[in-house]
């Protein structure tokens, strides 16, 4: 039987459920604001475009009429960030330099780019360097730069991180945050490096050469008042064998070095130089942010988020060039628009005030959530805790959560009541979605690293009529041909008892954070506590 006909047959008779009596969220206003949000006259909703602008004014309507109160700039519903976008044109020039040659890579074919703009110039050859994963953690005794410096010199990275099977040492079979180009990015700028190329692993059939080549063909865009980067790249595994001519090992080598766990840095023999063309622009796009006033006002304040921006237009699959990113996030956004309705009412007025932000930029790298945290509507430590919605089951009703990052703070402990209602537990293995990387890879963690608890409330891998098998097949066949694609569109087939059972969950959660006397507080060996502490210490 095909997926989505599979899918299909567990929608049977869920607008009828829909319709019976409910005093939670109601799922016919969700399927009406996913019908707008994921439409393609938004063409996607990319940060700074017109349908991303269309967008956050649409969502401030229904802030608007739901009664929450504005809480962006000035009295109005948006708060206005200033970014930057980068484009790189055709005319950019990588060149590879040996003693025999000089070698034009192909932008796209060859190579991506991280970086874009005016600091990744690199007019003369620069010297490389091999630097293993690219990864100091002393948490784990383990440091790639240890025997060799890359100041001055061009840091050549493997993808990943090394191979574990002890969950004591880099999270065993889980990625860790050094596994992210991100990491590898500031690592190597930390130690001096002018610029980091990164080979993208050979063995990742899941995301090969032509994903990564979709993904990075969007507008780069950052915040305008970032620090700016310097050259960083991702290498085609098909070029890296040049890049160790002469140095006494070839990339077969360092891919078994991999493979063994015998990872080793050296110095290479060719250099490079870069130089680029770009299309640039600076713009303005917003949060839109909006208030459910507490009964308390002296209580710290509870902030719930979900993303309402996805890629735009992109490269075209079967003829559609639209990726409108309807479970990507425009689901979530219509979940949290549900619970601030809800919360406006006023027998449901919470203990606390609640924050609604729906951010922008998440798919840029979490820069909505990252300028709230920088300019929050209550400081920081009067915020109590963050929930952020980002991923709704619409398989099935679940019967276990994943809570990325709930384990670091109090945070579990006081929404497993909530679970034990609805006979839900935490799942006890991640399945097809990896717990950490999850963490990672949305707006719960810009709030994590402010200093402030952070939650996102996941399907886990039991369901009420699926077995772990068959949902982690379909999962995984949603995430290799419709995640970041135009195929995440309004004729995907959802369930959506799953999608109100889902709703409720966090919409108890929420109320449960609201209470008097509910907030989470860090674990004490949690990397986030001390700048809560400080936070609080400094009254910012």
């Amino acid at each position: 039987m095909n997926t989505w006909t599979f899918l299909c047959l567990l929608t049977v008779g869920s607008s009828a459920a829909a319709a019976r009596p409910f005093s939670g969220p109601d799922t016919t206003r969700m399927q009406e604001l996913i019908s707008v949000l994921g439409h393609d006259s938004l063409e996607g909703r990319a940060t700074g475009t017109a349908g991303g602008e269309k967008a956050a004014r649409f969502l401030a309507d229904q802030f608007s009429q739901s009664g929450l109160v504005p809480a962006g700039d000035h009295g109005s519903w948006f708060q206005k960030i200033p970014m930057h976008g980068s484009t790189p044109l055709p005319g950019c020039r990588l060149m590879v330099h040996t003693d025999d040659e000089n070698r034009v890579l192909v932008q796209g074919q060859d190579y991506l780019l991280y970086q874009t703009g005016a600091q990744t110039f690199l007019p003369v050859p620069e010297e490389l360097v091999f630097a293993g994963y690219g990864i100091t953690a002393p948490q784990y005794d383990y440091n790639d730069y240890q025997s060799i410096s890359v100041a001055g010199k061009i840091a050549v990275i493997l993808a990943g991180e090394p191979r574990s099977e002890d969950p004591d040492w880099f999270s065993g079979s889980l990625p860790t945050t050094f596994s992210s180009a991100e990491t590898k990015q500031r690592i190597a700028l930390a130690q001096g490096a002018l610029g980091c190329l990164i080979i993208q692993d050979p063995s990742d059939t899941y995301r090969n050469w032509e994903y990564y080549r979709r993904d990075f063909s969007f507008e780069q865009v950052t915040l305008a008042f970032f620090p700016a980067g310097n050259l960083s790249l991702l290498l085609n595994p098909k070029m890296a064998a040049d890049l160790f001519d002469g140095s006494g090992y070839t990339f077969g080598d360092v891919l078994q070095m991999d493979r063994s766990g015998t990872m080793r840095s050296f110095p290479l023999r060719p250099r490079l130089s870069f130089s680029g063309e770009f299309r640039q622009r600076d713009f303005l796009s917003a949060n839109v942010i909006g208030e459910a006033d507490g009964k308390n006002p002296d209580l710290p304040v509870l902030v719930i988020t979900a993303h309402y921006d996805h890629l735009g237009t992109g490269p075209a699959i079967r003829q559609d060039s639209i990726y409108n990113g309807v479970f990507d996030n425009a689901l979530g956004v219509a979940v949290l628009a549900e619970i601030a309705r809800l919360l406006s009412l006023p027998e449901n007025q919470p203990d606390r005030t609640v924050v609604f932000l729906i951010t922008t930029g998440e798919e840029k790298g979490l820069l909505g959530a990252r300028y709230y945290t920088f300019h929050p509507r209550y400081p920081l430590y009067r915020t109590s805790a963050a929930v952020n919605i980002d991923g709704i089951s619409v398989l099935d009703e679940v019967t276990s959560v994943l809570l990325p990052g709930a384990d670091l703070s109090d945070l579990q402990t006081l929404i497993e009541p909530v679970l034990d209602r609805h006979n839900v537990t935490v799942s006890d293995a991640p399945g097809p979605v990896v717990l950490s990387e999850s963490f990672y890879r949305s707006d719960h963690f810009a709030f994590a690293s402010a200093g402030i608890p952070a939650v996102s409330i996941l399907e886990g891998t039991d369901y009420l009529h699926l077995d772990r098998e068959t949902a982690g097949y379909l999962k995984m066949e949603w995430d290799q041909t419709r995640y970041h694609t135009p195929l995440d569109d309004l004729s995907q087939a959802i369930n959506w008892r799953a999608v109100r059972q889902h709703a409720n969950l966090i919409y108890e959660t929420v109320r449960q954070l609201a209470s008097a006397g509910n907030e989470p507080e860090w674990k004490r060996n949690s990397p986030y506590n001390t700048i809560r502490l400080q936070h609080r210490a400094e009254k910012k």
